[in-house]
């Protein structure tokens, strides 16, 4: 059988101190390549992932972690793959854990697959999620679960995988450029039928890893309920939002 080619995306910013852990956790036995997208750092991430040898380009300003994946799966359809893996640089994912997240969708059972963190509630605060994460966290995922007649674990992680049909399916362009990218993505693959799958993984907070902070994060929330909202709207036919076109 052809091997299938696998390209893993970053979408970088301030990674510098985190960056080599991530990507040395990456099987490069099983991906064809490795694509980084800076989003302006501050730091030396570009130089780091060019030493290392990671495919990379640069924003010449930050346009915000939607705008980041928007680039960096624009550049990986170029590439024709079969999967593409977004994993965060920051080293919060366990890229170990790649094989495991891809296999349900190169075996033709799912669409899109994501790591969910959440299995248990002591594993998560254990692994330094701070509590008020954790407790919008699980807010939103009974509301979104219920709106969306679902039943996943968690609804934002930061380590996920798409066929690339998803990808070419899925409005992602027509997204917002901040962090309601996530859930705009999911709301509108489900609104589409398509097949969502998630594994469990670790949870590890660090220092050195990225963080949104207050009021980005308060936006981040009100947003994703918003597009909860809109899920409703378009199902009732009420309103077909962009997301879902």
């Amino acid at each position: 059988m052809k091997k299938k080619k696998v390209i893993v995306v970053m979408p970088a910013y301030n990674a510098e101190k985190t960056l080599k852990k991530t990507y040395k956790d990456i099987d490069k036995n099983l991906v064809n390549e490795i694509i980084l997208v800076d989003d302006g750092s501050k730091d030396k991430t570009v130089e780091v992932a060019k030493k290392m040898g990671i495919t990379t380009f640069s924003h010449y300003k930050n346009l915000g972690y939607g705008g980041n994946q928007k680039t960096c799966y624009w550049e990986a359809l170029k590439r024709k793959p079969d999967v593409v893996v977004m994993i965060h640089p920051d080293y919060q994912y366990d890229a170990t854990l790649i094989e495991q997240l891809i296999n349900p969708i190169l075996m033709g059972r799912y669409d899109y697959m994501f790591g969910s963190r959440i299995r248990t509630r002591k594993e998560a605060l254990a692994g330094g999620m701070p509590y008020h994460k954790y407790i919008f966290n699980r807010f939103y995922t009974i509301i979104a679960n219920l709106v969306m007649g679902v039943n996943f674990t968690e609804h934002m992680s930061g380590m996920r995988a798409y066929s690339a049909k998803t990808l070419r399916r899925i409005p992602f362009q027509r997204f917002s450029n901040d962090f309601v990218f996530d859930q705009q993505f999911t709301v509108s693959a489900v609104a589409k039928g398509l097949r969502v799958g998630e594994i469990a993984i670790p949870v590890r907070y660090y220092e050195e890893s990225s963080s949104i902070k207050f009021f980005a994060g308060l936006r981040f929330g009100l947003g994703s309920l918003w597009c909860l909202a809109l899920f409703i709207f378009n199902s009732l036919g009420i309103y077909k939002s962009k997301i879902f076109k």
